[in-house]
């Protein structure tokens, strides 16, 4: 494939504060003998170096600040870099800021021509388009109205519209899903994909992972301005989840808050992913693994020992229990020191702040408790693409993800019973 996007060293600095009262203060302490400090800047971008393929789909991840939208301006030629260059190939067009170019006294059809050339299309185009695009929005009765008497939401679906009906070979788009109401973020998607799917290239800049994750084919990650990761959209989602957090084990030693004989107790507890890996997040719908290290004071081998994790959210409402007596694993003997590890293949949680609790118990004949600590890790959860779709329920809908295959039957009952 042919490269479409080639940036080269790019940099772009802004200075901090207004300049003009900048350059009166330093007129005034030059006047008066004193030193002058330079002006506070910030370097939004510092020495990107990347390319992007024709028919690439790319997420640009990163925290409020890391130069997302900086770059994506650049690329969009709304500002231009402090030093490097951007080499692009093709038409380019871009949604930075849904319903720039609108006007408040002109009508819903006006400013769709209006908007329409501003991102790049000829009058033909929006003619052309123009049906398909008032159907897309969803005001088909108010295109004659001022856009001042539209609501909100109805201003946005009709800027994105127009926006996402442009036919460029590369696509920027940036948050678009950060506004409108659930249904119309999931349209927004459905036409991101069929943009992606008809082989265009798309530059996607959004904070929601499952997104990211089901249109995106590649993706980076920006960190204080600098290209920090480049791999596949899955490897860019990882390294961003576990960059927010550093991994770390959670020493339980001395803790003081256990119940239990303490023959045998939990040293310590960790997340790992599905490479044995310690991560610091886990992510819905990916495998995870919980570790919990133990000391074996006795050195007994312990027969039919009962390993319980309990998770529950924050507001502490149990979610569930996962217990090896319930998936028949048996450990065996246990030495005297080692890790019992509990592996979940499809994380079914929604993006939240959960805690894990567990206990290790005997059930030999007159077993007992041997620990137990309530509350020994909190466990957060991004967003993920558990169900394959893009589609991303919130946990104030429930506190599973449940997996599930829907059908439908032809005909009626033929009788009822109370």
């Amino acid at each position: 494939m042919s490269t479409v996007i080639r940036l080269e060293q790019i940099s772009k600095r802004f200075r901090l504060g207004v300049v003009d009262r900048q350059m009166l203060v330093q007129e005034w302490r030059s006047r008066h003998g004193a030193k002058n400090e330079a002006p506070k800047e910030l370097w939004a971008l510092r020495d990107i170096n990347y390319e992007v393929k024709d028919g690439d789909v790319l997420g640009v991840i990163g925290r409020n600040g890391s130069g997302k939208s900086t770059l994506l301006k650049i690329l969009s030629r709304i500002t231009a870099p402090t030093s490097g260059r951007v080499l692009i190939k093709g038409r380019i067009a871009s949604l930075l800021e849904v319903g720039t170019g609108f006007h408040p006294d002109l009508t819903g059809k006006d400013n769709v021509y209006l908007n329409g050339v501003i991102l790049g299309m000829t009058h033909q185009e929006v003619a052309r388009k123009y049906d398909e695009i008032v159907d897309f929005a969803g005001v088909e009765g108010f295109m004659d109205t001022p856009v001042k008497h539209y609501s909100s939401g109805m201003r946005v679906r009709l800027a994105f519209a127009v926006a996402a009906h442009l036919e460029p070979e590369i696509l920027v788009i940036d948050e678009v899903l950060a506004v409108g109401d659930q249904t119309f973020q999931q349209k927004c998607l459905g036409k991101i994909g069929e943009v992606a799917r008809a082989g265009r290239t798309v530059l996607f800049v959004s904070h929601n992972a499952a997104a990211v994750e089901n249109l995106c084919t590649k993706g980076i990650v920006l960190d204080h301005g600098r290209l920090a990761f480049a791999g596949t959209q899955t490897e860019a989602i990882h390294y961003y989840a576990n960059s927010e957090r550093p991994s770390r084990l959670v020493s339980l030693r001395d803790r003081k808050d256990r119940i239990g004989n303490g023959e045998v107790i939990g040293t310590a507890i960790e997340l790992r992913n599905a490479s044995g890996q310690p991560v610091s997040t886990a992510i819905a719908g990916d495998p995870i693994e919980i570790w919990l290290h133990f000391e074996n004071f006795r050195r007994q081998p312990w027969p039919n020992l009962v390993v319980t994790l309990t998770v529950r959210t924050e507001f502490d409402t149990h979610v569930f229990m996962q217990q090896n007596r319930l998936t028949g694993d048996v450990f065996g003997p246990l030495p005297g020191r080692g890790a019992l590890v509990c592996r979940i293949p499809r994380l079914p949680l929604p993006a939240a702040s959960y805690r894990i609790g567990y206990t290790i118990a005997s059930q030999a004949p007159g077993g007992e408790r041997l620990d137990t600590i309530v509350n020994a890790l909190e466990m957060p959860v991004e967003s993920g693409n558990f169900f394959g779709t893009g589609e991303l329920p919130t946990i104030r809908y429930g506190v599973c993800l449940v997996d599930a295959k829907w059908r439908m039957e032809d005909g009626a009952a033929d009788s009822y019973t109370s």
